[in-house]
């Protein structure tokens, strides 16, 4: 059944082994006959301080407006980025600031003791790499970004069925390794 998934390239550089897993997944996605968009987080232009807080009236830059209407659009969503500290870089934290928005992304509402979300109805997927080994990763570390972004990001706005993969470790990893990161990352959108 064909699907409507918004792919994330979530890495603030340009060339980066994010951009070639999220290209892989995208290809295949589209491939088995799904409908894609594609966002680069490196080709957008906007400023990641949301100065005020929630209650700014800053207007969207162009490129936000296209991610809001992309996230409205999608039944599934794909983030390819990279762990660095423990979380996801600072611009693609600056994006979530600035798009998921209260009155988009979720509203107060009274009576409700919690946040009502509103992009229910969407499952995601997030392709993670990292230097730090897998299994220390998850059994060591705890995942933290994942947890982040689980409980308080995508959850919080109502994303279900939020998948994690990742790619580790990518330092010292091999031509071999990456041919395999980008065949699983393949994998994945062919199942979407």
């Amino acid at each position: 059944m064909a699907r409507r998934i918004l792919v994330l390239d979530g890495h603030p550089g340009g060339d980066s082994l994010c951009g070639a897993l999220a290209r892989a997944y995208s290809d295949a996605a589209a491939a088995a006959g799904n409908e894609l968009r594609v966002l680069r987080l490196s080709g957008m232009a906007f400023d990641i301080d949301m100065e005020s807080g929630y209650g700014s009236k800053k207007p969207l830059e162009p490129c936000l407006v296209e991610v809001q209407e992309a996230l409205a659009w999608c039944e599934h969503l794909v983030i390819a980025h990279p762990l660095w500290w423990g979380g996801v870089p600072a611009k693609l934290k600056g994006l979530f600031d600035r798009v998921l928005l209260p009155r988009f992304a979720y509203s107060y509402e009274k009576g409700n003791l919690l946040p009502v979300p509103h992009l229910t109805g969407r499952t995601a997927e997030v392709l993670v790499t990292a230097d730090t080994p897998r299994w220390y990763l998850h059994l060591i570390v705890g995942a933290p970004g994942n947890k982040a972004m689980k409980k308080q990001i995508l959850g919080f706005c109502g994303f279900r069925k939020i998948r994690f993969r990742t790619f580790a470790p990518v330092q010292g990893s091999s031509e071999q390794d990456r041919r395999g990161f980008l065949a699983r990352a393949a994998g994945y959108g062919r199942a979407a």
